[in-house]
């Protein structure tokens, strides 16, 4: 009886273990493609057959082909302009929605929350007219300006004010300390996880974003990286250029998926501490 229910557990185990790796193999069998391809030579790319040849000459015509240090120089900016203003705005609104008392605050944090609720596609016409009318349109600021304020950033980090003790901030009322003083040295730095947790959800969702850049911009000093990619692409489609598509893939997604290889156990113990799951 307790070897059938070993067994049952190792196959069950097994079987979980199994599930995993086949999922892992969905996700990463197509990277593997876009990179093997990004370094094969453009007549083996097209080939049916395996091949061990390799070349450089594919990511060196790419680069030249587009300005791609251009849209690299753009997407740092707008991505580290948004997460600058959202670390201040959020810090802002979570003390206040968190510490500070006042009439209705519940009902304003759940209108605020409602944010979370709406897509921000439904928002790309109205946003769109906005900055029409302040004359933003084509600029790196236009990008960043609907981003400032991020309700979810907000929501995360007023829990974590919220699980702080209450008796440190009396006992910095007592020593005198303003309340900016004590938020920048006891609540910013108790809560850091949270903050690096919020960084790399916002740096990557906004190096990744592709709709909202695509439509507010139109010149080439102000196109960030998806929307190079995607026009490149479209340039090579007459041709069916795998090499030159995957390799400009390959460059675009290298940065962040580098970084997290790097930093990965801080990524992960800062989500962990945080408490954002999976």
């Amino acid at each position: 009886m307790h070897r059938d229910r070993r067994f049952g557990r190792r196959l069950l185990q097994v079987l979980w273990h199994g599930i995993g790796f086949g999922v892992v193999a969905l996700w990463i069998i197509p990277f593997l493609w876009v990179a093997r391809t990004a370094f094969l030579p453009k007549a083996s790319a097209v080939d049916t057959g395996w091949s061990w040849g390799w070349t450089l000459d594919n990511l060196t015509r790419v680069w030249q082909a587009a300005p791609f240090g251009q849209f690299f120089l753009n997407t740092l900016l707008v991505c580290t302009g948004v997460l600058a203003v959202q670390l201040v705005t959020l810090t802002m609104a979570a003390y206040s929605f968190a510490r500070v008392r006042f009439v209705g605050r519940e009902l304003v944090f759940m209108l605020f929350l409602v944010q979370i609720m709406v897509p921000p596609d439904v928002l790309i016409f109205s946003n769109y007219q906005i900055l029409s009318d302040m004359g933003l349109l084509d600029t790196k600021i236009g990008i960043m300006l609907p981003y400032f304020a991020s309700a979810f950033g907000v929501f995360l980090l007023r829990q974590s004010f919220k699980q702080l003790p209450y008796e440190l901030e009396e006992a910095a009322h007592v020593e005198g300390a303003s309340r900016l003083r004590i938020l920048a040295q006891i609540y910013v730095p108790l809560s850091r996880p949270v903050y690096v947790s919020f960084a790399i959800v916002s740096f990557s969702f906004h190096w990744n974003d592709f709709l909202w850049p695509l439509i507010v911009t139109n010149s080439e000093e102000n196109r960030l990286l998806t929307v190079g990619l995607a026009m490149f692409a479209k340039s090579t489609e007459s041709g069916a250029q795998w090499s030159d598509v995957s390799a400009a893939t390959l460059i675009v997604s290298a940065p962040l998926m580098l970084g997290f290889l790097l930093f990965q156990r801080k990524v992960i113990g800062s989500f962990m501490h945080s408490g954002i799951k999976g």
